[in-house]
């Protein structure tokens, strides 16, 4: 039984009219008596009587009446209550995003996001890329964060935004004074690596074999917190996404080089599980991603 069935009953019982029942529901006139008689049959009681003049409603009727405007009013509860919940931007968010993102792009939108909709439960996961991907597919992670984005089996990837890379020193390098590099600049220099695993340190060594240049591998290091300590401790170079020395820059513990060419843009992804259901709360952080995409 359809529950466009329990309306053409309610419309037949106002109208009193067969043709005017079908009419409201975009049916025939037949098929109107074909589902009354269903009705009928299978509650084994006759629920109107048809006759050539009069048109009437028996007790049975009148009791199958009340019951299907309860179950319609209450399909129509369902229906505003689940357009409600489309709208209300609450529950549990959690965020899978590599070190980079998080600490250093992410922070700002974060606040800004449990400021918009405090009934969220906005919880972020900092880990390698390859993690970040297995988090979104396995839905331990609603959203994933990465660079380089690739698509994988059972993910989707969206566009974010793109980061610039540059050339950080400390002020005592002899490079610290240049106002931009080419990379042959920094051929042979003492080089601050990511892990060879990640995809920054991929592309990093995939600019410096387009350019023809060796860099001399001091140490690795799996993030980029790491890896800014190290070159300040090894008086050495390395090539990171320039907001993540922002405020190294600005108390001067680092330089910032920008590198000339067209090596200097680290694409970002949005990362979510194919067949998950995007909630409000999801909906609300991408588009607030992709705001600062639009800004940038």
């Amino acid at each position: 039984m359809h529950i466009e069935t329990f309306q053409v009953f309610c419309d037949l019982v106002e109208t009193t009219s067969f043709s005017e029942a079908a009419e409201r529901n975009g049916i025939s006139q037949s098929a109107v008596s074909q589902q009354i008689r269903a009705l009928e049959d299978k509650f084994g009681v006759t629920l109107v009587e048809r006759g050539r003049r009069n048109f009437s409603v028996t007790p049975e009727g009148e009791v199958f009446l009340k019951a299907a405007h309860s179950i319609l009013e209450a399909y129509q509860g369902i229906e505003e209550d689940l357009g409600t919940m489309r709208d209300v931007v609450a529950g549990k968010l959690t965020i899978a995003t590599v070190y980079s993102i998080g600490f250093h792009e992410l922070p700002p939108y974060i606040e800004k996001f449990r400021e918009k909709y405090p009934d969220v439960d906005l919880q972020v996961h900092y880990r390698r890329a390859n993690q970040v991907y297995a988090d979104v597919s396995d839905n331990h992670a609603d959203l994933g964060l990465v660079a380089y984005p690739q698509e994988k089996k059972g993910v989707e990837i969206e566009p974010a935004w793109k980061d610039r890379l540059v050339i950080i020193c400390p002020p005592t390098h002899p490079l610290a004074g240049k106002k931009t590099l080419d990379l042959k600049a920094i051929d042979g220099e003492r080089f601050i690596s990511f892990e060879p695993d990640l995809p920054t340190r991929k592309a990093i060594d995939g600019m410096c074999n387009q350019a023809g240049i060796r860099v001399k591998e001091v140490v690795e290091f799996d993030n980029i917190e790491t890896v800014k300590r190290g070159v300040l401790i090894e008086n050495a170079i390395s090539i990171v996404p320039s907001e993540s020395v922002n405020s190294e820059v600005e108390s001067g513990t680092l330089v910032r080089i920008p590198i000339e060419g067209k090596f200097v843009w680290r694409p970002l992804g949005i990362v979510r599980r194919r067949t998950k259901a995007i909630s409000p709360a999801m909906r609300e952080m991408i588009a607030m991603l992709k705001e600062k995409r639009s800004a940038k």
